[in-house]
């Protein structure tokens, strides 16, 4: 990534690196000694704030596959042989129970003894597979690692691309049936093609192409890249429209501040790593635009709004886990695409935001949010979503990017 911060606050920058170094092992340990399912094998499905496990808790394909994620990176960066051991298991139950043999692709979840329990293939839970098993082929270069990333690339291309409008739609029947449910949560909307889904399938592709520079894999990843450019962002917002109908006409008005500032810097690695400088230059004057459209919703605290409907102008004020952990990296990214001294500011403060309010600092990990007044939510440690990837990875971008910046 071209640099262009000449006048960095050196002091902090490498305060900074060194916290989130910290930071990182912390993370890393807690899952290493919490998250085994030493009876069922694999992980667990769910732990809550007081370290109860849910040793019936079905395991989710996105859960596992974060996990993978994060201890392959984890890997790549420390070199201890037990990240690698952990990755190795995430792995080894991921293609042995989550990997569909029969239809392809990933089940959305399974029993605690890993028993198919929810069949359907979702979208999102396939491109985390993928970007999971690229960051294991990256640490392993086994070729049966890249052999599986294809397999699944190639069951998306298949039964999910619209070749008619571009993009994906969001869910299929275990046989490659598109269902009439297509919903990721049921807080989300039932409609056919969603900026989440298709944002991991950027990072997914992105981070396979890594890998195998395959043509038209290029030509997908590129296509993304424009969807975004072109239809999934506002031009005059900055912000990202989230919920769209078959031919990219918005269903809804609503911003989401983590997503924003998350795919501020996933749009612009994904152009590198294509390679194309036009379009690299393009994506990122995008990224500056999308993080000041970002910092529309930061809080004196350091926090960002969850989301804003603005057809109705309500704020939704809970501050959760990962929008922390993407403003660290993004607001980090845009200062050291700008040089703007602000734009570092808010990375720092996002981070102390978490150092105060979500860093469980008796039990470790990150609590998954609180309200506007500083309680609580009561919500699980770990779970179908929370996870280990947003934080793990906001602490290795930073301390990776502040490291690139020290060396200017």
């Amino acid at each position: 990534m071209a640099q262009t911060a000449v006048s960095a606050d050196r002091h902090k920058l490498s305060v900074y690196k060194v916290e989130a170094a910290s930071e990182l092992q912390h993370i890393l340990a807690f899952w290493e000694l919490h998250s085994l399912d030493e009876q069922q094998g694999g992980f667990i499905g769910e732990m809550d704030n007081a370290g109860q496990v849910q040793l019936n808790a079905p395991k989710g394909a996105v859960l596992n596959a974060r996990i993978l994620w994060t201890f392959a990176a984890a890997y790549r960066h420390t070199k201890k042989e037990k990240h690698l051991l952990l990755a190795r298991r995430a792995y080894n139950y991921l293609v042995a129970h989550f990997l569909d043999t029969q239809y392809g692709g990933v089940y959305w979840a399974i029993s605690a003894a890993g028993e198919p329990l929810d069949t359907r293939k979702q979208i999102y839970a396939l491109a985390f597979a993928i970007y999971g098993l690229s960051e294991y082929y990256q640490a392993t270069k086994s070729q049966e690692v890249l052999e599986y990333s294809r397999q699944l690339y190639g069951w998306i291309e298949q039964y999910s691309y619209d070749q008619e409008f571009g993009g994906y739609f969001e869910a299929f029947s275990r046989e490659g049936v598109l269902l009439e449910d297509l919903r990721l949560s049921p807080k989300d909307r039932n409609d056919p093609k969603t900026m989440n889904t298709h944002l991991h399938i950027l990072e997914a592709y992105a981070n396979l192409y890594r890998n195998w520079p395959d043509v038209q894999l290029a030509q997908q990843l590129e296509s993304l890249i424009r969807l975004f450019l072109e239809k999934i962002v506002d031009a005059k917002t900055g912000h990202m429209q989230l919920f769209f109908d078959r031919k990219w006409n918005a269903t809804a008005d609503l911003v989401s501040y983590g997503h924003d500032i998350e795919a501020s810097w996933l749009l612009l690695e994904a152009a590198e790593v294509l390679g194309k400088e036009e379009l690299v230059q393009e994506v990122k004057a995008l990224s500056i635009k999308m993080a000041r459209a970002t910092a529309e919703g930061l809080q004196p605290d350091g926090s960002l709004y969850h989301e804003l409907d603005r057809s109705q102008q309500h704020y939704d004020t809970h501050r959760e886990w990962w929008v922390s952990a993407e403003a660290m990296v993004g607001f980090l990214n845009a200062y050291q695409l700008t040089s703007d001294p602000a734009f570092l500011e808010q990375s720092l403060h996002s981070w102390t935001f978490a150092q105060m309010h979500l860093l469980d600092k008796a039990k470790g990990e990150w609590f998954w949010g609180v309200y506007d007044d500083y309680s609580r939510m009561d919500e699980v440690k770990i779970g179908f979503w929370k996870c280990p990837y947003h934080n793990s990875r906001a602490c290795l971008e930073v301390l990776n990017r502040c490291q690139r910046l020290l060396e200017l």
